[in-house]
């Protein structure tokens, strides 16, 4: 049951050292840091810190942004966190999931997915209905066939490569192999 701390800043010139003087004083067995951007989904020391966690560890950020920057980030890793058995304190914001009412901060958060999962679906279904009261239908426009046989009329020349002919009939690389196969 140990307490974990990750700091991160975004640049390099900027400083770290709020950050880890609240998680000292926040009782942190081990503090992993990082200068990286919360933009970039690739941080390596937030990726260590996470494996290092525990079951009934606690996880120690000075602000809830130093995790992500997306509600989705910040979700996913809180519901990664919860499964897991690990707490997660927020200075800052005086949350700790280990209390209920850190509970609660994980239970909204929970609802806040399901809630933007579902209005991403809603949206969608919205948006093919207008479409389809348009007259548009779904899916990509069927190909011209005559594009098709001018790419097989290319290919059976053995002139051009697979590059050169997807470029000059538009027929993808994908749908040409389908033709071919079929044939």
């Amino acid at each position: 049951m140990a307490k974990i701390g990750y700091a991160r800043v975004s640049t390099s010139d900027q400083s770290m050292d709020l950050q880890i003087d609240s998680l000292k004083s926040s009782g942190c067995d081990r503090i992993f840091e990082e200068k990286v951007s919360g933009k970039k989904s690739d941080r390596p020391e937030l990726a260590r810190c996470l494996e290092y966690l525990r079951s009934g560890d606690t996880l120690v950020i000075w602000k809830l942004d130093r995790l992500g920057r997306t509600t989705k980030q910040l979700i996913e890793l809180s519901h990664d966190l919860k499964e897991r058995g690990i707490s997660l304190q927020i200075i800052t914001l005086g949350v700790d999931t280990s209390t209920p009412a850190g509970k609660l901060f994980f239970a909204i958060m929970a609802g806040l997915a399901e809630m933007e999962a579902e209005t991403i679906r809603e949206r969608t279904q919205a948006g093919l209905q207008a479409a389809r009261a348009r007259g548009r239908k779904g899916g990509r426009p069927p190909l011209d066939k005559s594009k098709v046989e001018m790419a097989l009329l290319l290919y059976d020349s053995r002139k051009y490569t697979i590059k050169e002919i997807t470029e000059q009939t538009g027929v993808s690389k994908a749908k040409l192999y389908q033709v071919l196969n079929a044939r």
